[in-house]
Parts: structure tokens; C-alpha cells; sequence
């Protein structure tokens, strides 16, 4: 390759009929110089050729692995979406062998709906009329009651009250008491009938309500002689439920407003330990 580069040169220079010997001489020098690095330039062109060839080969290899890998992955999923979709096939067959089974039943619920619609609304006639007929009943019988309960004597009545609260029924005595509130709220032994109905409340530990009708007696008949023994009630009812402050309060004004009586002995003592 040197050697034809020299003589191009040469040639052309004799062509052109131009050339000295000290002319050749440099383009000899000249022709030195740049033959080592053409050399040197086809050399480095001859290696990146072959690292380009090498290069081109494995990703060529490459290529032709990968491709293989995915034709196989595509067949592996070809074969699965093949599979599934007999699975589905067979699934959908399974749920039309159900469909007609299913219908039947959602058809025999619907009558048996139907059917117990039916019979509820005749059920609800029914009871309809009995509750009429117990509500009848029971308007008869409240009459009846009162009826005889009207024939009873003040006396009577409240004599059974009593009898009926020392016998441990509080409700019955309650209901005896109020009927007759009811009937004489003016008579003698109203403010005892509605001392004995805080006492029900007070013996079945309903210190609220006891408190009201202890105070219904201290409110409707302050000269009653149950007015004392109401008011101490009412405080030990205050005790009862953690107010010691009103507690203390109507013990005080027992003692203040009813000094002599029995029942202002008993709240000293209890004044005490309420202190």
C-alpha cells in the first residue's frame, strides 16, 4: 500500500513534467511522513471494522435468543388464554345447566310470597278483631271497677290500701291510694293515702319519686299531722341518693318548724351523723 502511494505520486509529478530532484526528494520525505499514518489509520479502521463486526454478531445473537424466549412465552400464554377459555366455556356450560333450577325456585318463592301476603293480611284481620274485642272487654271491666270501687265507702277504700301496703304489694297499694285521691281528694285521710304512696316509692328504693309525693304532702296539707314524718322521710330520701346538702336542710327546718314532735328527736340524731 506504501509503495503504490509513492508511486502515484511520482507519476503525477512526471506527467506534469514539472518535477526537480529536489522536488522528488521532498515529495519522498512528504510520502515518509504520511505512509506510517495511513498504516496506522487502516489499521484502527480494520479493528473498529472487526469490533463492529463482533458487536453486530452478538446483538444479532441476542436477538435471535430473545426471540426465541418470546415466541416461547407467547405460546406458553396462547396455550394458557386456549386453556382459560375452555375453562369458561365449561363454567358457562355449569351455569346454564343452574339457570333453570334457579328460575323454578325464584318462581316458587314468588307464590309462596304471594301465598304468605295472603295470610298475613287475613292474620292481621284477625287480630284486628280480637284487639276490639279485648279492648271491649277491657273498657267493660275499668267500668265495672269503677262502679264498685264507687260503691266502696272512703273508709273501706283506704282501710284495703293499707292492708294491701303492709302485705308488701307497694304497685297494688299505689293504684288503691290514687284511686282514692281520685275519687276524695278532699277528704280526711288524703294527705296519709298520699304519705303511703311515697312510702311504696320509699320501700322499693325510688327515693326520687318518694321525695316528690313527700313533698305533695308538705305542699297540699301543711297542717296535716303526717307533715312531720313526711319531711323526715324526704330527708333521709335526700340521704339516700348523696345530697347531704338538702338532706341537712330539711332536718333543720323539721326541727325548727315542728320542735316537740317525735319525729325532730329523730332528725337531731340523724343531723348529727349527716354532719
Amino acid at each position: 500500500m506504501k509503495h503504490n502511494y509513492r508511486s502515484t505520486i511520482m507519476l503525477l509529478f512526471l506527467l506534469t513534467g514539472c518535477a526537480t530532484q529536489g522536488s522528488l526528494d521532498t515529495v519522498h520525505k512528504e510520502i515518509d511522513t504520511i505512509s506510517p499514518r495511513l498504516f496506522t489509520t487502516e489499521k484502527e479502521l480494520a479493528n473498529v471494522r472487526q469490533e463492529f463486526s463482533d458487536r453486530l454478531s452478538l446483538l444479532e445473537n441476542r436477538y435471535t435468543s430473545d426471540s426465541v424466549n418470546t415466541r416461547k412465552l407467547l405460546a406458553n400464554i396462547q396455550a394458557n388464554m386456549d386453556s382459560m377459555r375452555l375453562d369458561m366455556q365449561a363454567q358457562s356450560g355449569k351455569l346454564d345447566d343452574l339457570a333453570q333450577p334457579l328460575n323454578k325456585l325464584n318462581e316458587d318463592l314468588a307464590r309462596y310470597r304471594e301465598d304468605d301476603d295472603k295470610r298475613i293480611i287475613t292474620l292481621e284481620d284477625h287480630i284486628a278483631k280480637l284487639q276490639a274485642a279485648v279492648d271491649d272487654l277491657t273498657a267493660k271491666y275499668n267500668a265495672m271497677a269503677q262502679q264498685k270501687e264507687a260503691t266502696q265507702t272512703p273508709d273501706a277504700m283506704y282501710v284495703k290500701g293499707v292492708d294491701t301496703f303492709k302485705a308488701g304489694d307497694m304497685a297494688v297499694a299505689r293504684d288503691l291510694f290514687q284511686n282514692f285521691l281520685n275519687l276524695y281528694p278532699q277528704h280526711e285521710m288524703a294527705a296519709n293515702a298520699l304519705y303511703w304512696i311515697g312510702e311504696s316509692y320509699f320501700n322499693e328504693k325510688n327515693y326520687e319519686q318518694a321525695i316528690l309525693k313527700y313533698q305533695a304532702v308538705i305542699k297540699n296539707y301543711p297542717q296535716n299531722a303526717k307533715v312531720p314524718a313526711a319531711m323526715l322521710k324526704q330527708a333521709i330520701s335526700f340521704k339516700a341518693i348523696k345530697d347531704a346538702q338538702s338532706a341537712t336542710y330539711i332536718l333543720k327546718k323539721l326541727i325548727k318548724n315542728f320542735p316537740k314532735s317525735e319525729e325532730a328527736k329523730n332528725a337531731r340524731a340523724l343531723l348529727k351523723k349527716t354532719r
